[in-house]
């Protein structure tokens, strides 16, 4: 739903957004998206204000929407990896009102140690102050965190992030991959319980 509220914000802006300009927005901040929008059309609006507009057509779509689910298998997912004893934080570029609508709305608050909102940080992903904050809220160090993106063209955490793997839709451009198990994206899929 964050699409098509941000195409939604595009067509009263009356701006054409290719697929192409999308994705280079797409993880990042929602201020950081507009402000990227703004210098890239010349445009006079307040990101912030555009930040609001989207907001508003966000919170229409997901409240009115009754057949809006999770992505099929990430609460499973999820399930599975909180009762192997792993300790889960959720870093999202989201604003934290967002986060905790989802959280409520599907009731995942129980599995989570912690949960961190970009906007609420100085640099937006792939910058790795989300996730350094996410090893610290989880007590762990960042050579025992696995990192579950979910962003297809979002190739790029291993340049920033020492010891942390990516695995989900992405692809994955580490040289090496120190849990012998984890899918690289070269190899044939791996399933759930094949990370633990």
């Amino acid at each position: 739903i964050h699409k098509k509220a941000y195409y939604e914000t595009f067509k009263n802006l009356g701006v054409e957004v290719s697929e192409e300009l999308y994705k280079t927005m797409t993880g990042s901040s929602t201020i950081n998206a507009f402000q990227k929008l703004v210098n890239h059309f010349n445009l006079d609006d307040i990101p912030e204000e555009l930040v609001l507009q989207k907001r508003k057509c966000y919170v229409n779509y997901f409240e009115n929407d009754p057949t809006l689910a999770l992505v099929h298998g990430v609460k499973e997912l999820i399930q599975f990896l909180y009762k192997q004893n792993l300790t889960l934080v959720l870093a999202s570029s989201s604003a934290m009102v967002n986060i905790n609508r989802v959280f409520s709305r599907f009731d995942l608050n129980q599995y989570f140690t912690a949960k961190i909102s970009g906007a609420d940080l100085t640099a937006s992903k792939p910058h790795p102050e989300i996730f350094e904050k996410a090893t610290i809220l989880g007590g762990v160090s960042k050579e025992h965190c696995i990192v579950v993106e979910d962003l297809k063209h979002f190739n790029v955490l291993e340049t920033y992030i020492d010891g942390q793997m990516v695995f989900g839709n992405g692809t994955s451009k580490l040289k090496s991959i120190p849990f012998k198990v984890l899918n690289n994206f070269n190899t044939t899929k791996k399933q759930v319980f094949d990370f633990c």
